[in-house]
C-alpha cells in the first residue's frame, strides 16, 4: 500500500496538473448580516443558497488585471470592468493586448444577483495555466448589494457548456480541448473549521485524499454537477427525498439548500426552532443527516452542520424552491463538501466522492 501511494505521489508530481491554494472567506450572509442588510436581502432572495466563496488566487505581487474570482457551479467566467466596490479589482481591457472586443451583450442570473454586460476575449491565466483566447463576460451593472459586498471580484464558471450564455465555451472546456490538463477532471478539498490547506486540484486526483475509496456516482444532467439521491435519512428514518430528488454538488453554496418541506422536516425532527436555531447543549445528542446516493451511504455528523457563533448554535441547512424536470433541487454546498473530497470528471461524467478521515 505505502509503494502505491508512493507511486501514484510521482506520478501526480510528473503530470500537467495544477493545484491552486483556497482562501476561505466569510459568507455572504455573514457579511450582510454585520452591514445589517440580510433580512432585506431574504426578503429579495427568498430561497438564497446562502453562497460563500472561495478566492483561488494567491499573489504578493501586483499584477495588471489580476482578479481574485470564486468557483461557483455556474459554466461562465465574468470580470467586472465597472464596479461600485472601490476594494474590488477590476477588469481594463485598454491595458490588455492580447484582448478582443465583441459586440455581444451578456446577462445572467444567479441566486444571489445578477450581471449584464458584453462579451471579449482574452488569455486567461488560472495559476500556471494559459488559455488562450478564452470568451469571459464583462460585467458592467450589477443591481443590487449582493456582488458589492462580496469578497471576490470575479467568477470563474466551472459548470457544462449547456448552461453558458451566447453558445460561450466555459474555460475548463478549453483547458481540455487545448490538453492543458493532464485529465479531464477537476478535484476539490476543504478544510474543517477555518483550516488552511484547502484547494482545487486541476487534472488529478491526489491519492491522499482518496485513502478510504472513492464512490462515483453518476450526472443525472450534463448541466450543473448534477445527480439522483435516493433518500435522506435520520437515525435510520427516511426524513425527505423519499422517492429519489435531484442534487447539485455545487462549491459555491455554504450550507445545504433543499425544498422547502424537506426543510420543514428536517428542522422539526432536529429540533430546530423556525430560524433554524438549535440549543447548543443538544449538539451531542444530534443524528447525522445520511443522505443515501447511488446506493451508498454519505453520512454529514452534527460537527459539520451546526454552526456555532457567538454563543448561539444554528443548522447550516437552507430552505428553497427551484424546480427541475425531475422535481424540486436540492443544493450539496460546502457543509456537505467539507466531509468529502469530492472529483468532478468530465471524461465519465460522474461525481467522486471519498469520505476525509
Amino acid at each position: 500500500m505505502k509503494l502505491l501511494l508512493l507511486l501514484a505521489l510521482v506520478a501526480l508530481a510528473h503530470c500537467h496538473v495544477t493545484r491552486i491554494p483556497l482562501r476561505r472567506g466569510k459568507s455572504l450572509r455573514q457579511v450582510l448580516r454585520e452591514n445589517g442588510l440580510l433580512e432585506q436581502f431574504l426578503e429579495q432572495h427568498p430561497y438564497n443558497p446562502a453562497a460563500k466563496f472561495f478566492n483561488i488566487f494567491g499573489s504578493s505581487e501586483p499584477m495588471v488585471n489580476y482578479l481574485d474570482v470564486s468557483m461557483p457551479g455556474s459554466p461562465q467566467g465574468h470580470w467586472p470592468i465597472t464596479h461600485p466596490a472601490s476594494d474590488h479589482n477590476r477588469f481594463n481591457p485598454t491595458k490588455s493586448s492580447t484582448f478582443v472586443s465583441t459586440n455581444e451583450s451578456l446577462s445572467i442570473f444567479y441566486g444571489t444577483g445578477s450581471m449584464t454586460g458584453v462579451l471579449g476575449y482574452d488569455t486567461v491565466t488560472v495559476a500556471d495555466i494559459q488559455v488562450h483566447n478564452q470568451i469571459f463576460g464583462l460585467s458592467e451593472t450589477e443591481p443590487g448589494f449582493s456582488f458589492y459586498y462580496s469578497p471576490f471580484d470575479g467568477i470563474l464558471g466551472l459548470a457544462f457548456p449547456s448552461l453558458a450564455s451566447a453558445g460561450a465555451t466555459p474555460v475548463f472546456d478549453n483547458m481540455m480541448a487545448e490538453h492543458l490538463v493532464a485529465r479531464d477532471l477537476f478535484s476539490v478539498y476543504l478544510s474543517r473549521d477555518g483550516r488552511s490547506g484547502s484547494f482545487v486540484l486541476f487534472g488529478a486526483i491526489d491519492p491522499l485524499y482518496t485513502l478510504t475509496g472513492i464512490k462515483w456516482i453518476p450526472l443525472s444532467a450534463e448541466t450543473y454537477w448534477q445527480i439522483t439521491m435516493d433518500k435522506v435519512s435520520l437515525d435510520d428514518n427516511v426524513v425527505a427525498c423519499d422517492h429519489t430528488c435531484q442534487a447539485i454538488v455545487d462549491t459555491g453554496t455554504s450550507l445545504i439548500a433543499m425544498p422547502n418541506k424537506a426543510f420543514e422536516a428536517t428542522m422539526s425532527n432536529l429540533g430546530a426552532d423556525s430560524e433554524g436555531y438549535i440549543s447548543c447543549d443538544s449538539v451531542s445528542s444530534l443524528p447525522d443527516i445520511v443522505f443515501h446516493i447511488n446506493g451508498h451511504r454519505f453520512p454529514v455528523p452534527p460537527r459539520a452542520y451546526v454552526i456555532e457563533s457567538q454563543g448561539s448554535c444554528s443548522l447550516g441547512l437552507q430552505s428553497m424552491g427551484v424546480p427541475t424536470e425531475s422535481g424540486e433541487l436540492w443544493i450539496l454546498g460546502d457543509v456537505f463538501i467539507r466531509e468529502y473530497y469530492v472529483i468532478f470528471n468530465r471524461a465519465t461524467n460522474q461525481v467522486g466522492l471519498s469520505r476525509l478521515l
